[in-house]
């Protein structure tokens, strides 16, 4: 009753969440006590967090970005509570917070873990739950104490652009509005869609034209809705920097590097191993456009990092400023908006979170990359000292440029060089120290991704009149669930993905190559036993696992790996790599890694956001081109309303709710393609752990593969994947245009 009594109230009087701090006054008054921390909320905060943390893994992997879930969530949430009676705008709130937990973890795992297998290791889900888990309670702890003063006191400074608008969504939710029906329709068509690419293959996912007349370039999209959705949502102009990075990749350096390597001799120039007149398109590519790619990302993130420093020392400084008036003794908090959790929780939490860090480097030590007891508590202290810094850097820059542009992969670069540069001094070199310091650098990205996330939801919650104790208590809780699914998604998309390529490669076991190295003397692959070998920065076998047949004395199958394959180009845990190799291992070929760092310098003095264009030129164009699509989609729409005098596209606008829509649909229903295909091949479930061999099932292997038995010649046809992809498109068009009822 008081919940209602309260609505009414607030529905009846003007309320803004941009008001200054003395004219604010929350959405829910500060003396009434709505249902807020209700079970019903907890389990469908924490479903939404697996849920969106398994999409964000997906579509990041792929993608090489993220989009904040906040807004997506909410919307479901609204509809979903009122489904089951009476839902407080609190209550949706913490929905949210809960769920948001899960796309902001994932974020920072999937930038820096993915790199342990550019080093030579296994992914291991325990490690990646622990680092999440301690990583996510960090960027929690750690903005407890930067609260009061970060959201409360600067409320007209620091604008929070993700929050607030998710308030505005949650506010006129509790009024009356409905968005979800938007969302819901970018589900369905995304989902269906999905589905009958994926699964029943009834056209393919990725048309291609290799022209003649330009040898060594490829035209092609990667025709899913997940990467149309981030397109769309991002805007025309990053998308279109990110495809000008493809095209200067794909159709300029691809065809310039066969062009002169044609006319050198017959042999292959390192880093490949196969003469150039020879190579396709996806061997130039993996050869020398992403050593150049990775330089021009480890470039554009040093300098996006030195553009931020002022910012970064600006926020660091009022952000100790805010820790030691907290300690001086703030006045005891009287109502309930006003009570966060105490400082001892903060304490006694950061010294469990060491611990916890120490324990796991000490006694589960990824596999031949055992370190000393010193290491791992220097490891341990680094992390609770990089990730204060850091969660109070992230905390109030996203306060003032919001999540999207929030520089964790800056921050993560400088922990990753801080800590390089230390264990280079030490004598600390070789790959158990290179595992080390990124097991540090990740947890410090994921408490960053994840202290800029909650200062959003925490702003929300100021804004609508929430209980902060009771949303850091949330947030905690969405960390534990969202780290179940994140673990297993990552296996997931690295084995369902991987593929297995035919090759010859003599080699000599007795007298291994630099670089190379036996990971397995036992490999079982279709009932024959193999050798696994492992190569990184060889200049007689190219990078990556093989399989080694002992009788014929020759490599005869390349395990590609569906992390960093064209599937899942994890351009920022590449990034990672490339820094710890550079400073660690030196062993990068650094003549293309420098051409990429020039090339980024070149682009900086033309005015462009590097980055952006560095990330394009390390992803394949077909993940450019259709993100490119989507927004140039929104450039239609936004053209359109200009013209009929109405406004931009916004993050709670028509468009953007349908596009979210069509990126949670990619991720779920490309996951149950990887699924299913898990289900019906037994070569590869047998390369995940023991525990998940369940996954195996006696499924016929063409029983979803309607497209290519019923209609052959048809499905394989690219100009239907082109119609189907345009169709998808200009339904994004269609329901950008028409007005949310």
């Amino acid at each position: 009753m008081a919940s209602e009594a309260a609505g009414s109230a607030t529905q009846n009087r003007a309320w803004s969440s941009t008001a200054p701090p003395g004219e604010f006054r929350p959405y829910i008054p500060t003396e009434d006590q709505p249902a807020e921390f209700s079970l019903r909320a907890i389990v469908f905060g924490a479903l939404f967090g697996i849920l969106f943390g398994a999409v964000t893994v997906y579509v990041g992997l792929r993608a090489g970005l993220t989009v904040s879930a906040s807004i997506p969530i909410a919307v479901l949430s609204i509809t979903i509570l009122r489904a089951f009676g009476k839902a407080t705008i609190l209550e949706n709130n913490i929905v949210q917070t809960i769920g948001s937990a899960g796309e902001s973890v994932a974020a920072g795992v999937i930038f820096t873990l993915p790199a342990l297998i550019f080093l030579g290791f296994e992914l291991e889900y325990a490690r990646i739950f622990l680092l999440a888990l301690i990583g996510g309670w960090i960027g929690v702890l750690f903005m407890i104490p930067l609260r009061r003063q970060l959201i409360v006191k600067e409320h007209g400074n620091l604008l929070y652009p993700e929050g607030t608008a998710c308030a505005d969504v949650l506010v006129a939710g509790d009024r009356g509005g409905s968005f979800a029906g938007r969302v819901f329709w970018g589900l369905g068509l995304g989902g269906v869609y999905t589905f009958m690419m994926n699964t029943m293959r009834m056209w393919g996912g990725q048309p291609d034209y290799q022209p003649k007349w330009l040898p060594g370039a490829s035209f092609r999209a990667a025709i899913t809705s997940e990467y149309l959705g981030v397109g769309y949502v991002i805007g025309p102009k990053v998308a279109g920097i990110i495809f000008a990075g493809g095209c200067f990749s794909w159709l300029v350096m691809m065809p310039a590097i066969k062009f002169f390597g044609s006319l050198a001799p017959n042999a292959a120039l390192y880093p490949s191993t196969v003469p150039i007149p020879d190579m396709t398109p996806d061997q130039l590519w993996s050869s020398y456009i992403r050593p150049m790619g990775a330089g021009a990302v480890a470039a554009a993130g040093l300098i996006t990092l030195m553009k931020t420093m002022p910012t970064i020392f600006a926020a660091l400084s009022s952000g100790l400023k805010d820790v030691r008036a907290q300690r001086g003794g703030a006045a005891a908090a009287s109502t309930r908006v006003e009570r966060d959790l105490p400082m001892t929780t903060v304490i006694i939490g950061s010294v469990v979170v060491m611990a916890m860090m120490w324990t796991m480097l000490t006694f589960k030590p990824i596999p031949d990359a055992q370190t000393s007891a010193l290491a791992n508590l220097v490891a341990a202290v680094f992390v609770i000292i990089f990730g204060f810094l850091f969660v109070t850097v992230s905390s109030r820059i996203c306060g003032l440029i919001g999540t999207s542009a929030n520089p964790v992969s800056g921050m993560t670069i400088a922990t990753l060089m801080a800590t390089c540069a230390m264990f280079l001094a030490m004598g600390w070199t070789g790959g158990a120290y290179a595992a080390l310091a990124l097991t540090i650098g990740g947890a410090v990205c994921i408490a960053a991704a994840n202290a800029g996330a909650t200062s959003q939801d925490l702003k929300t919650g100021y804004l609508v009149g929430a209980t902060p104790q009771r949303q850091q208590v949330g947030l905690v809780i969405g960390v534990m669930a969202s780290t179940i699914a994140i673990g297993f998604t990552l296996m997931l998309m690295n084995v369902g993905l991987a593929q297995y390529k035919t090759v010859q490669i003599p080699l000599n076991v007795s007298a291994l190559p630099d670089g190379v190295k036996i990971e397995k003397s036992e490999y079982p692959y279709k009932g024959k036993a193999y050798t696994l070998v492992n190569a990184i920065g060889s200049r007689e076998v190219p990078d990556g696992k093989f399989l080694y047949d002992p009788g014929t004395q020759k490599i005869e199958i390349q395990w590609i790996q569906g992390i960093g394959s064209d599937q899942a180009a994890a351009p920022q845990a590449r990034l990672m790599a490339t820094v710890i190799n550079g400073i660690l291992n030196q062993r990068l070929p650094w003549r293309l890694v420098l051409l990429g760092v020039f090339l980024v310098v070149a682009v900086e003095l033309l005015g462009i956001r590097s980055l952006s264009f560095a990330v394009g030129s390390y992803l394949s164009i077909a993940t450019t081109m259709a993100i490119f699509t989507g927004g140039v989609v929104r450039w239609l729409v936004e053209r359109g309303a200009k013209k009929a005098g109405g406004q931009e596209e916004s993050e709670v606008s028509p468009g953007s709710l349908y596009a979210s829509g069509l990126i949670a649909a990619g991720g779920v229903f490309g996951l149950l393609a990887i699924v299913i295909n898990l289900l019906q091949d037994k070569t590869i479930t047998d390369q995940l752990p023991g525990w998940l061999g369940f996954l195996h099932l006696p499924i016929p292997d063409k029983l979803f593969s309607i497209g290519p038995r019923f209609l052959p010649g048809l499905s394989a046809n690219p100009l239907l994947s082109v119609a189907m992809f345009a169709t998808l498109a200009a339904t994004l068009f269609y329901f950008a245009r028409k007005k949310l009822n």
